[in-house]
């Protein structure tokens, strides 16, 4: 069986053998986003001369004999809540168009000083608040499987650049499953890692407790790559821990002989059938490949989607209370007095979910409703990370369903946004305990589209997750590969 080949590491190859520059390679992506953009959406902001220039410097190094990292000359792309130094970074809202950081976030310092090709920002749920990225000032970013489709949320954009291969990788944010479940409904791989693994300082803020930034890649390998790159202790923010001085690539390819792999009933109620089934499928993988199959209870599940909105949407109107018109980004042109500037700019920047969210924290953060609500929700959070605590006394890693369905057509989520918010049920229990989980393809359904399932560990143990991911990977992929057939060809 022939190990799935790390994309990362293929473009490493070529550019030290001088197969290819880094600008040819560039030009090839940058053309495939011209011809490809207008159908995905994926891109709301080309960066084309930048990473030219990154292209030219990497390929003057590589002319002089000079080491390059594994990353150089690599193009990729960063979700439109990163902060960029002069380029424009507007949570695609219309509140933040025109704004244009002065500094950069430390996730993109680290690439950026490793020589990345950035190719520009991706489109993204407004204020990463949605799950189909339909709520975009831009218009969503939609699935290279099936444009009728989204791409998910609200890392929709990343997701449709890198599984329409015009990105080779995207960093993301993931809130309450915002990278996994666009890698899910894109049929590729994205990673939330430990919440302060990874710095957040430059990411600009939806709900600061939940957070994290990871990748979104077509292989685990390439995932293990750029997490490595990524998760390293940063002074600027007081929540980072770095990676603990662990490096995901070095236990790839581990055997997992003996592993436990915990499946808890609550995860598989309310997931429809053709993904319960593709999920079970992949436990009789694991099987196959050594690993023990546990199955428990986490009863606290049931808790986890409204202690999620209760506590992000708190945050939320905290965060979001900066954007007044006064400092920065959008400000009302009519108006009679500051109160009335504050209240039409608010009115006029933000979208109607954005809207919806801010009003749902304040109210559960006002007098008279704090202990019922915000409170409750502070204490029911504990609860769910003692339960996971204590599975993770059973299970070395939990494998559960990424979402409970595959991507929903286009205009759903507009439609019907209340039953799109269950598309969170999976994911953000791992955002409420601060725990790592990987979204990797395991199939897909009657109409060809994705299937993801994704493996959750312990704190700081993403190299157990992806080392499972990975065995996961090359066990099915002969079978199961299928690519969205968009983009460059490497």
């Amino acid at each position: 069986m022939a190990e799935v080949k790390s994309k990362i590491k293929a473009i490493n190859e070529m550019l030290k053998n001088k197969e290819i520059t880094c600008t040819e390679l560039t030009q090839q992506y940058l053309k495939s986003i011209e011809d490809i953009n207008a159908s995905l959406n994926a891109y709301v902001n080309v960066t084309g001369e930048t990473a030219l220039e990154t292209a030219r410097a990497v390929d003057e190094k590589i002319s002089r004999g000079e080491e390059i990292s594994l990353l150089a000359g690599v193009p990729m792309t960063l979700k439109d809540n990163i902060s960029t130094d002069g380029i424009e970074t507007t949570c695609c809202s219309k509140i933040l168009q025109g704004y244009k950081p002065i500094y950069n976030a430390t996730v993109w310092n680290i690439l950026k000083n490793k020589d990345a090709v950035l190719l520009g920002k991706t489109n993204m749920d407004e204020f990463a608040m949605g799950s189909s990225c339909e709520t975009s000032v831009f218009g969503g970013a939609k699935n290279p499987h099936n444009i009728n489709h989204v791409a998910g949320g609200s890392s929709g954009g990343v997701a449709s650049a890198v599984g329409g291969n015009i990105a080779v990788y995207g960093l993301g944010s993931d809130t309450g499953g915002s990278i996994r479940q666009p890698a899910s409904f894109c049929g590729i791989v994205g990673l939330k890692p430990t919440y302060g693994s990874v710095s957040r300082y430059g990411l600009i803020a939806y709900a600061s407790s939940f957070d994290q930034i990871g990748p979104i890649t077509t292989t685990v390998e390439d995932t293990a790559i750029v997490y490595d790159a990524i998760s390293e202790y940063d002074v600027m923010d007081s929540t980072s821990q770095g990676n603990k001085g662990v490096k995901t690539c070095d236990t790839l390819k581990n055997d997992i002989k003996g592993m436990k792999i915990g499946i808890a009933k609550e995860y598989l109620e309310g997931i429809r059938d053709d993904v319960r089934e593709t999920v079970l499928n992949a436990c009789k993988v694991y099987e196959s490949l050594g690993a023990e199959i546990v199955h428990f209870e986490l009863s606290a599940l049931k808790y986890a989607l409204p202690v999620y909105y209760i506590l992000a949407c708190a945050e939320a109107s905290s965060n979001l209370g900066r954007y007044d018109g006064i400092r920065y980004g959008y400000k009302t042109p009519v108006y009679k007095d500051v109160n009335d500037m504050v209240c039409r700019t608010r009115s006029e920047g933000f979208g109607s979910e954005v809207k919806r969210r801010i009003m749902l924290g304040t109210y559960v953060l006002s007098a008279g409703y704090y202990d019922a609500y915000y409170k409750k929700a502070q204490n029911l959070r504990g609860t769910i990370v003692r339960e996971f605590k204590n599975a993770f006394e059973k299970a070395d890693v939990i494998l559960a369903p990424t979402v409970p369905m595959t991507a929903f057509e286009v205009g759903k989520a507009v439609s019907d946004p209340i039953e799109t918010y269950l598309t969170d049920i999976c994911t953000v229990p791992m955002n409420i305990a601060g725990l790592p989980a990987v979204s990797v393809p395991c199939g897909f359904n009657a109409k060809g589209m994705p299937i993801g399932m994704q493996l959750i560990g312990n704190t700081f143990d993403e190299a157990t997750i992806l080392n499972a991911a990975w065995q996961f990977e090359n066990a099915t992929h002969d079978t199961m590969f299928r690519s969205a057939e968009m983009g460059v060809r490497l």
